[in-house]
């Protein structure tokens, strides 16, 4: 917290001073109103000029503290805004270069938290916590000061509710309590993750019937957080309870009043000095409970900055200090490792030469490395050993821009921004005209449903409308035909197209390919049989390379594959003539 907030240690600086004067000032007010007690209750006349004059000596204070800690409070929240600005430009910048493939390996919801609950968990500190434990301690140092000077004895018979409450404080701070604290925000991190996939995959959950499962999911991470909210609140109550009746204002009068009355009986104090201690001990006690809340709202400010220093700790995809050119637009594989954890690899030395104007296509089962082969393209990774090269040069010898200048890509999973249908294709081209956007959507055989839509190419996604699976799919690929890129990455992009769009995007891709260089991961047929190349996958190898018709003499795992899928699509053109032919009328 120290190193984060040191760029702002002046304006901190400032709202601890103010709040001390504040805090000081503001015991004006009390101590007035003890010696106008302790004034009028003396023997013989009164000194009005006296009176007078502590009145005013206290309503100054009073002013002097709302001024100087409402000083303090305004600094305070325009320190806090700042900071969580820094903090939040901060992770977006790191976000913004870390590898894309990192946040593939990220729950959205937890990543979420981070940028949203926890940057706004520091706001306490700053903008109360200094208020609060400046109080905790100035006010009670200056009143037991002034109560020392009275009656040193009733002094310290008025801090022993203070002392109970600060003797529970230790066991706040077991290791068993802190564990269970941390069990608690993990617990909520859960919910908050499993409501956003929820949400996020609503229309999927609904449409194939799943909403039970994933409500039980939910259900499971509600339970959870019971648990552990039960046991944490089983650990703190008693403890808890302990320390605000030891604080609360009956207890202390009780205490005062009985350690006052045996000290005026016996003649050891005058009634007269009994005031101080009733209106200061009870203030001596509120700022203790205030020092427990400021407590907690380091510790939860604590927790989370932690948080957002793991995120900001994830190292950014290294840039090249003298970015190297590419010449031309050749992709090759050399002896290619990786994986995403150590001592497990999901590429085993993958060698792959894709050539200009050429469409390589990659099968393979599930789990085969198919998808962490073509994100290695883009760069959302870096192999573990070899190298990916464009043009001759290692992407670890581009910049981010040019790389990006070079490589566009669609994948199954399309996340669109909640921005207008035309900045959403014009995304790697801003300044692209409406002319260009139109042509791109034309080629990606979206442009007459966007016509449909509330506002035409101005509907805001997510606002004005919703999209389907297959028309996201198809706005992200009229996206990378905009982009025009020489390099072009297709995951399973058309997955959710209908046979229509899927032969329109396969014209569009012949239409444009000319030197471009294509790969992508397909299953259907007829996106093989337009393939130059095809490459057979499997656990993380390659095990075929050669033209479709080439592999099909072989009669090797691509024959079988191939077989296998003609075989399906023959079963389910069968099935659906057999639905046709029951639905017609006899």
């Amino acid at each position: 917290m120290a190193g984060l907030l040191r760029p702002h240690i002046g304006s901190f600086a400032a709202v601890v001073i103010l709040q001390v004067i504040g805090a000081i000032a503001g015991l004006a007010p009390l101590l007035a109103v003890v010696e106008l007690g302790r004034t009028l209750l003396s023997p013989g006349p009164i000194d009005h000029g006296h009176v007078w004059t502590v009145v005013i000596a206290g309503a100054a204070g009073l002013l002097v503290r709302l001024l100087f800690t409402a000083a303090s409070s305004g600094i305070g929240h325009v320190l806090d805004g700042q900071v969580q600005l820094s903090f939040r430009r901060r992770l977006a910048a790191r976000l913004g270069r870390v590898p894309i493939g990192w946040f593939s390996r990220r729950r959205t919801g937890e990543l979420a938290k981070v940028v949203g609950e926890d940057v706004s968990a520091v706001h306490p500190f700053i903008a109360h916590t200094p208020g609060e434990l400046v109080a905790a301690f100035v006010v009670p140092l200056v009143s037991l000061i002034y109560l020392f000077g009275i009656d040193w004895r009733l002094t310290l018979i008025t801090l022993i509710p203070v002392a109970l409450a600060v003797a529970l404080v230790p066991l706040m701070m077991t290791p068993s309590r802190l564990r269970e604290q941390e069990e608690f925000d993990a617990a909520m991190g859960r919910i908050a993750s499993s409501v956003v996939e929820f949400v996020q995959g609503i229309s999927v959950v609904k449409a194939f019937g799943g909403s039970e499962r994933a409500h039980r999911r939910f259900l499971t991470a509600v339970d959870d957080f019971v648990r552990v909210f039960y046991r944490w609140v089983r650990g703190v109550s008693v403890i808890a309870a302990g320390m605000q009746l030891a604080l609360s204002p009956p207890f202390v009068l009780l205490v005062v009043l009985i350690g006052g009355a045996t000290l005026i009986t016996s003649g050891g104090m005058a009634p007269a000095d009994l005031l101080p201690f009733l209106l200061l001990g009870l203030g001596l006690t509120a700022p203790v409970a205030a020092l427990g809340h400021g407590f907690d709202d380091m510790q939860a400010a604590r927790r989370a900055v932690g948080r957002i220093r793991d995120v900001l700790a994830v190292p950014p995809l290294p840039e090249p200090a003298n970015p190297v050119a590419p010449r031309g637009h050749r992709v090759e594989l050399r002896g290619v490792r990786f994986g995403y954890e150590p001592g497990h690899e999901v590429l085993r030395g993958i060698d792959l030469v894709l050539e200009p104007g050429t469409v390589t296509a990659i099968v393979g089962p599930s789990g085969s490395g198919k998808s962490t082969l073509v994100r290695l393209l883009p760069r959302f990774f870096d192999p573990a050993h070899g190298s990916v090269l464009l043009g001759g040069v290692d992407l670890r010898e581009l910049g981010s821009r040019e790389l990006y200048r070079m490589v566009s890509f669609v994948f199954q999973d399309v996340r669109l921004l909640r921005a207008s249908v035309a900045d959403n294709i014009a995304l790697a081209v801003p300044h692209a005209g409406r002319d260009d956007v139109v042509r791109a959507a034309r080629l990606a055989n979206i442009h007459d449903r966007i016509l449909e839509l509330p506002r035409g190419y101005e509907t805001v996604i997510g606002e004005d409308a919703e999209l389907s699976g297959g028309e996201a799919q198809r706005i992200s690929l009229a996206r990378a035909l905009l982009a025009d890129t020489p390099v072009l990455v297709l995951d399973e992009a058309t997955s959710f197209a209908d046979p229509q769009t899927e032969q329109a995007v396969r014209r569009a891709l012949a239409t444009l390919g000319g030197d471009r260089t294509i790969l992508v991961i397909a299953h259907r047929l007829e996106t093989l049989a337009d393939a130059d190349t095809v490459v057979v996958l499997e656990n993380g190898s390659i095990v075929e390379r050669g033209a479709p018709a080439e592999l099909l003499e072989r009669n090797g795992k691509f024959a079988a594959f191939w077989r296998s899928h003609r075989s399906a699509i023959t079963a389910e053109a069968a099935t659906r003539g057999g639905v046709l032919q029951g639905d017609e009328p006899r």
